[in-house]
């Protein structure tokens, strides 16, 4: 059978999953637009704009400037806590609702690095993880029932491998077929022959594995880790608190990125749709990249500026 006949045969769940819907408006929300089963984008002078990936930037900001202005002794009263609390959990449930389950858990998983970072106790964090574990039962009632597939077909992708295991298992393909130097540059048979879905953006670095072998995917994740130490550098050579959870909150954002991403791709975690920042086709990322990263810096010019005053 050729792969033409093989893809016309693979049935309704394999379009659902790869098909791109048309973004049309939609009166769900108030000024959404729906696609790709999803209202996550709002239309503005006819580009698509993604709130939920530039709200990481504004609580990066929030958190900064609330344990910036916070006293030292206080951190360790719960109730302090309470702040972060609402600054995480509304966008959480408003991204959850959209529904976008891999940046809700991005947002949350930001807060923590966060919150670590500017010394809540420990002890906060996993009683918080032990609640969340004994409640999955309950949660996994308010999953859609594509998320729902999702889960089941990272646990055994094999069980529908023309449905919702469909795009783990090509992708694993895909970068096995890579080997250690790659098939070369836009000769990769899966992807180009379009057996990879949406690889422009959440399998983006399948892609990079197939064309460029072993090599090229070290390559790239070598580049991700250099831009998060610089990061974390800089927040070490901050002369303020403020500047300091920026950074850290930068280099997290970043780092989450790319931990979800490749670990989707490779099936250490289900697919939720995470894109590879700075790499991936997708405006809304790379703005929220670009404007994280000219704060860090900003943050590294004014240490700069006061060393030298004070010099």
């Amino acid at each position: 059978m050729s792969g033409l006949a093989f893809r016309n045969n693979r049935g309704s769940k394999i379009e659902s999953l790869c098909k791109i819907s048309d973004a049309t408006p939609t009166s769900v929300e108030i000024i959404g637009v729906f696609g790709k089963g999803a209202t996550r984008w709002i239309s503005i002078f006819g580009f698509s704009l993604q709130p939920s990936e530039l709200i990481k930037i504004s609580i990066i900001l929030a958190l900064a400037k609330f344990y910036n202005d916070l006293k030292f002794e206080n951190i360790k009263k719960i109730i302090y806590l309470f702040f972060p609390f609402i600054i995480l959990f509304f966008p959480f449930i408003l991204v959850v609702i959209q529904p976008d389950l891999g940046t809700a858990l991005s947002i949350i998983i930001l807060g923590i690095f966060i919150l670590f970072a500017s010394g809540v106790r420990i002890w906060k964090f996993v009683f918080g993880f032990l609640v969340i574990l004994i409640s999955i039962p309950l949660l996994l009632n308010f999953l859609k029932p594509y998320q729902k597939d999702r889960v089941i077909s990272f646990l055994n992708p094999e069980a529908d491998a023309l449905g919702a295991g469909y795009q783990l298992i090509q992708s694993k393909i895909a970068l096995g077929s890579g080997g250690l130097t790659g098939k070369g540059f836009l000769e990769g048979t899966q992807s180009y022959l379009q057996y990879l879905p949406e690889k422009q953006t959440d399998f983006i670095f399948t892609l990079i594995g197939e064309e460029f072998g072993f090599i090229g995917t070290i390559f790239i994740i070598s580049l991700f880790l250099i831009i998060i130490t610089v990061c974390f550098y800089i927040s070490i050579k901050s002369n303020h608190i403020f500047g300091r959870i920026i950074s850290i909150g930068v280099g997290s954002n970043l780092f989450i990125y790319v931990i979800m991403n490749i670990s989707m791709v490779t099936g250490l975690m289900p697919v939720v749709g995470i894109p590879l920042p700075l790499i991936s086709y997708g405006g809304s990322v790379m703005l929220s990249i670009m404007i994280s990263i000219g704060l860090v810096l900003n943050i590294e010019v004014n240490t700069d500026i006061k060393k030298l005053k004070d010099a």
